[in-house]
């Protein structure tokens, strides 16, 4: 579709001369309509289709040179939709001499995104941490009395009974509150792919705060790196946020 990142795919070469300004087709695909299709389809998917390559020319998938920071929270009517998304685990913290534990499984993740008024997306605050379910569940429901009922609650139901029981669970322990279940689609790479394209476009903004520092680094080595929870709530988030972009209010069956 387009040279400047893909002119190595171009075979044979000298079908670059029937290109404009590096355009396989200015008039039906420019370049605003190349970004909402990278936005539609991620980077990989965008590399494949598009560029007839599967791996981005970034290479990574999160260049975190690309987030924008924040001191103070914007102004509540320049806020479109806010959403705290949970990746759930049960893992409790397991001590080893007063300190936690090297090499421990999962977290549980909450992140808390902000759809704009200008497009862009503000990530204002992440909480995890390994708790068993019991003390997941007062945690989560913490954090929502703190939030208000203004944001709306998503949290992941894992495949199986007990999946479903959780979620049950949880929304329960929600009541009052906007929170509904969600079955993943994908693995956590294919789910993270369209959050990857705002964050290499400068579209994501974090709220300075502690959380700020460890929530980078998982991107930075994502997919590679050993945890993955924080990655995939913003991802989720993100996801919600977007369609709501595209489409209108959002929600979904209360379950």
């Amino acid at each position: 579709a387009e040279l400047e990142d893909y002119g190595h795919t171009l075979k044979p070469k000298e079908l670059a001369a029937h290109y404009t300004d590096g355009l396989l087709d200015p008039i039906r695909m420019p370049r605003y309509v190349l970004k909402d299709l990278e936005a539609d389809l991620g980077q990989y998917g965008y590399a494949g289709q598009m560029g007839q390559d599967p791996t981005p020319p970034t290479g990574g998938m999160f260049i975190i040179g690309m987030f924008n920071y924040t001191e103070t929270m914007p102004p509540a009517h320049h806020i479109i939709e806010s959403v705290r998304y949970w990746d759930k685990a049960g893992t409790k913290e397991v001590l080893e001499m007063g300190k936690p534990k090297q090499g421990q499984g999962a977290r549980t993740a909450g992140v808390k995104m902000h759809l704009l008024e200008n497009g862009k997306w503000l990530i204002s605050d992440v909480v995890k941490g390994r708790w068993a379910a019991v003390e997941r569940e007062k945690k989560i429901r913490a954090v929502a009395e703190a939030d208000g009922v203004k944001v709306t609650i998503y949290h992941e139901q894992e495949p199986g009974s007990g999946g479903k029981e959780s979620a049950e669970a949880t929304n329960t322990n929600l009541d009052g509150f906007k929170a509904y279940a969600e079955r993943p689609v994908g693995d956590k790479i294919y789910r993270a792919d369209p959050y990857s394209v705002q964050v290499n476009n400068g579209n994501v903004i974090l709220l300075k705060g502690e959380w700020n520092k460890e929530f980078v680094e998982e991107h930075r080595f994502f997919p590679f790196s050993r945890l993955k929870d924080q990655v995939d709530a913003a991802g989720a988030a993100y996801s919600k946020l977007s369609r709501l972009k595209r489409a209108g209010p959002i929600g979904g069956s209360k379950k």
